[in-house]
């Protein structure tokens, strides 16, 4: 009997031994991950993403261990932490707030609005060293830009963790970018209707603002190559508002007088630098568009329709319609 209570209890001391290093691993933290918490996950969701991602061993024990010591708030939004973390630790973790940002490229993202936005969750130094990092990547890119990375970074959204530095964000944007051109057909040596990979980019970028619905994007791009076949200006809105730091609006007299590279009413031809990062819809569309002698475009209902025609009278007829409308 003695012995088997001496053998029971070693079971038992093993067996909390065992729970204590799953709780407390051997080898301190291991590389940083990113956990996304979204409202109304349960703890058990949340716990095997933990486990899945290397940051704790056992859901299991994790939630026995938060019904004893506390389970966090876990409030929506991203947490850094280190895999082979305590349960302790993560607890600690998400007790806070969360300790990682995001920032999203969107079609018709600027520079100018992206440093904003990284202003606004990192603070004013973080984006100015990144607009600085970009215009010294610039000078180097492959894609042989007019100084400056516009419409050159990636969609989507990047998660910024603790540590992560401006430059090393601005890589993962120019790589994506890089990526997801290829995946469509375009790397920085192409040319297709007579315009460089960039000026396709420009191209696509002026489509994604003066289309902005992916169903207008195609006829746009034609539109903007038959200008360019043409001659002269492209006369597009969204490249004069682009040089007022403006997205969409009215576009005012003295805009239109103000002489600078991006009033394509003064200016031939494609603007200096993208306007915007382009949507793959503008990109496609500029790659793809279809057969067509329109010169002429505007908006004729406010559910996106657009009329496009050939000549400036057929133009004038749409624009009447258009103000009949209240357009």
């Amino acid at each position: 009997m003695r012995k088997l209570l001496v053998a029971l209890g070693g079971l038992v001391a093993l067996g909390v031994a065992t729970l204590w290093f799953l709780a407390n691993p051997f080898g301190g933290a291991g590389k940083p991950v990113i956990i996304d918490v979204v409202a109304g996950q349960s703890v058990a969701t949340i716990a095997q993403t933990l486990e899945h991602d290397g940051v704790i061993s056992s859901a299991l024990l994790f939630r026995a261990d938060c019904l004893v010591e506390g389970t966090p708030t876990f409030r929506p939004g991203y947490y850094e932490i280190a895999t082979n973390s305590s349960f302790s630790h993560v607890r600690s973790v998400f007790a806070g707030l969360p300790n990682a940002d995001a920032v999203a490229i969107r079609p018709g993202t600027t520079l100018h609005f992206l440093g904003i936005d990284l202003a606004s969750v990192r603070g004013g130094d973080f984006a100015v060293q990144f607009l600085a990092d970009e215009r010294r990547a610039a000078a180097v890119s492959p894609w042989h830009p007019n100084g400056s990375l516009e419409g050159l970074l990636g969609l989507g959204e990047y998660v910024i963790g603790l540590g992560e530095t401006p430059e090393h964000l601005l890589t993962r944007m120019t790589a994506r970018f890089t990526s997801r051109m290829a995946e469509i057909g375009i790397t920085p040596s192409t040319t297709l209707h007579g315009l460089s990979a960039y000026q396709l980019v420009v191209a696509a970028s002026i489509v994604e603002k003066e289309g902005y619905y992916r169903v207008n994007m195609p006829k746009v791009a034609r539109v903007i190559l038959n200008r360019l076949r043409r001659g002269g200006g492209l006369q597009m809105d969204s490249t004069v508002l682009y040089f007022f730091n403006q997205d969409g609006g009215t576009v005012t007299h003295a805009m239109l007088a103000t002489k600078t590279d991006y009033n394509t009413y003064l200016h031939a031809g494609l603007t200096p630098t993208p306007i915007c990062d382009p949507s793959v819809y503008a990109l496609r569309a500029m790659m793809n568009p279809p057969k067509g002698t329109w010169l002429y475009f505007t908006l004729i209902s406010r559910d996106g329709t657009m009329a496009f025609s050939t000549t400036f009278a057929q133009q004038l007829a749409n624009e009447r319609l258009a103000a009949s409308r209240g357009i």
